[in-house]
């Protein structure tokens, strides 16, 4: 008995014991940051990212490469001497995003209900009146069960959302599919004082999707994955403290 109560309380007392080591670590962190700017991440190769994974996508059958005889042009050039589309891993473009996203969604529900329970034994083989011995009370037989319930639930939700976004990042080609497709990654960071902006974009690319001045829309990226947000001293203030985010977690209602 002794140990299948001390078995919840150990479990808590670890779970505890790593939410605090996790958020002192970032404690320490932020401490050794008073007073100073956000520092910019260091610029790195993306293929060596612990998380990085290379794409692997159908792809289409290999066609032979046919060359034609006395001829300067090269399929898909847009150069006299040399493409200069992005091309090959290692190779920069300009991925241009511009969003403009309105949404307004408005809900509301409402739900009733009433439930009466009433129940009566005037009479079971005579021996109703022996209620009185079974039961601690003397009970009335014709009204041993009378219970009312009355449930009212009203919602109402409403989102009213606008988002602009208006950038450019160029971003790294880093794999070349055997179609010729290619995967790019780009990161871009600003410092505006004690804040950071980020911009986060991964994506696939078609060779004949690049402009002639080296430039795609972020629409024509395939699995594009953008992420825009910052840190520092705004988005901290922004931000729950990491005490309320796991009340918020735990707590049930």
């Amino acid at each position: 008995m002794y140990a299948r109560t001390c078995t919840p309380f150990l479990r808590f007392a670890v779970l505890a014991l790593l939410v605090t080591a996790l958020a002192g670590c970032n404690t320490l962190k932020r401490l050794t940051e008073v007073g100073e700017e956000p520092r910019l991440t260091e610029i790195q190769n993306p293929v060596k990212q612990p998380n990085y994974q290379p794409v692997s996508l159908p792809m289409p059958a290999v066609e032979p490469v046919a060359y034609h005889e006395n001829s300067l042009w090269r399929t898909g050039a847009r150069a006299f001497f040399k493409d200069q589309r992005a091309a090959r891993v290692g190779d920069i473009m300009t991925i241009t995003i511009t969003i403009a996203d309105n949404a307004n969604v408005s809900n509301t529900t409402t739900r009733t209900r009433t439930t009466a329970e009433d129940a009566s034994l005037s009479s079971f083989l005579g021996y109703e009146a022996q209620l009185g011995n079974i039961l601690p009370n003397a009970v009335d037989p014709t009204n041993l069960v009378d219970a009312d319930s009355t449930t009212n639930s009203t919602g109402t939700g409403t989102v009213n959302r606008s988002e602009t976004i208006n950038l450019k990042v160029a971003a790294v080609v880093t794999q070349v599919l055997p179609n010729g497709n290619l995967v790019v990654s780009g990161l871009q960071e600003i410092r505006i004082n004690y804040e950071v902006r980020e911009l986060h974009i991964n994506g696939i690319v078609r060779p004949e999707d690049i402009t002639a001045a080296n430039t795609v829309s972020y629409e024509k990226v395939a699995e594009a994955r953008i992420a825009y947000g910052g840190r520092g001293q705004l988005t901290d203030v922004q931000q729950p403290r990491y005490g309320m985010q796991i009340y918020e977690t735990l707590f049930p209602f």
